[in-house]
Parts: structure tokens; sequence; C-alpha cells
């Protein structure tokens, strides 16, 4: 694991594998002296006291992928309508339905959040499903659509532009400044699509 200087109070550790970085975060928070923990796709992000960040300098972290805590466990219904359903299946040289069920059978984390607020990626795709992002990026991605990319499989928050292969919609509330937290995906949360 590369321990990275950033700034005066944070530190950035880059785990050797990425499926370490959520375990490493719930180590992480739990330490005294940290003020706050950022996963991200590959690195975590630590700001805490002098003392806390000296401290992870002279560890060395034994961290394996099951050693994150469960999150709470999310499921959304789906309505798998998307306009790229069809043709990320054949690209897959597989049918329509099956992308649906092998989607839908994945027990996703949430590796991260970015992009936009409530925006969260979430880590468990089927290697098999994995497919780059659009070619040539959408100027608008409608609110509560579902998509994949590379690794990873989200849903958009708000309308936005976008290069994800959409394959279906949520009406779910990804992000709602009247609720605590005001996403409904924070890091670590367990998430499973249901086909409506």
């Amino acid at each position: 694991m590369r321990l990275l200087p950033y700034g005066d109070t944070a530190r950035l550790l880059e785990p050797d594998d990425p499926a370490q970085v959520l375990p490493l975060a719930a180590a992480l928070r739990e330490r005294a002296g940290v003020h706050e923990v950022v996963p991200a796709a590959r690195t975590v992000l630590v700001s805490g006291t002098p003392a806390a960040l000296a401290a992870l300098e002279a560890e060395s972290f034994e961290l394996r992928p099951g050693d994150a805590p469960a999150g709470e466990l999310v499921e959304l219904a789906v309505r798998y309508d998307g306009p790229d359903l069809a043709a990320t299946a054949a690209e897959l040289g597989i049918g329509s339905d099956e992308l649906v069920e092998r989607h839908a059978a994945g027990r996703y984390v949430v590796a991260f959040c970015g992009f936009a607020p409530g925006f969260a990626y979430l880590r468990g795709l089927d290697p098999a499903l994995h497919v780059p992002r659009l070619a040539e990026p959408r100027t608008r991605v409608p609110a509560g659509s579902v998509g994949i990319a590379g690794e990873f499989t989200g849903v958009y928050p708000r309308s936005s532009p976008g290069g994800w292969r959409l394959l279906g919609t949520t009406d779910a509330a990804l992000w709602d400044l009247d609720r605590t937290p005001p996403a409904l995906l924070p890091p670590g949360t367990s998430v499973r699509f249901a086909p409506a």
C-alpha cells in the first residue's frame, strides 16, 4: 500500500487491490483522531490530527476484501427499458432477457460516490457484463437511468450528460436534501436491483 501526503492534515492511501478500499475506509473510521474518510475507486483520503496521520505512516494494514462491514441493503425497483439494453446485449453476445437477469442477479456495494451528488459507483457487476462507455456521450441522461460502464453499475440521480450504457430506469430518489443523509446510497451500502 502506498501512503502519499495530501497537504498538512490529510493522507491519500492507495491499497494494492481496489477491493481493499472499503475495508480500509471502515478501519480508518474507527480510529481516534480521524476526522474524515473519503473512499474512491482505488484510493482512500483520510484527514485527521497530526498524531493520527503519523500513526498511519508506521502501520502496515492487513486487509481482505470481505473485511468491510456489510452496509444497509437498499433494493431498487427497475424497469429494464433502457435505450442501450438491446445493443449492449448484442455486443455482449447475449439476449436482452439474459442481460437483465444477470444485471439483476448481482449483489452490489457502493464503492464510492462522485460525478454528481448522489451518484454511487457500485462494485459487483458480473465481469462478463463489463463494457466500455459509449463512444459519444449523451448530452442528457434522464434522472433515474440505470447504467453500466466498465466494472461499475449505477443510477443517475438527476438529469445530466453521461456516457454509460442505459439498461433501465428507477423512480427511487437518489439525492434528497430533506433526508439525512441526503444520499440514498452512501459508500458501503449494499444494493440489489429488482426488475419491476
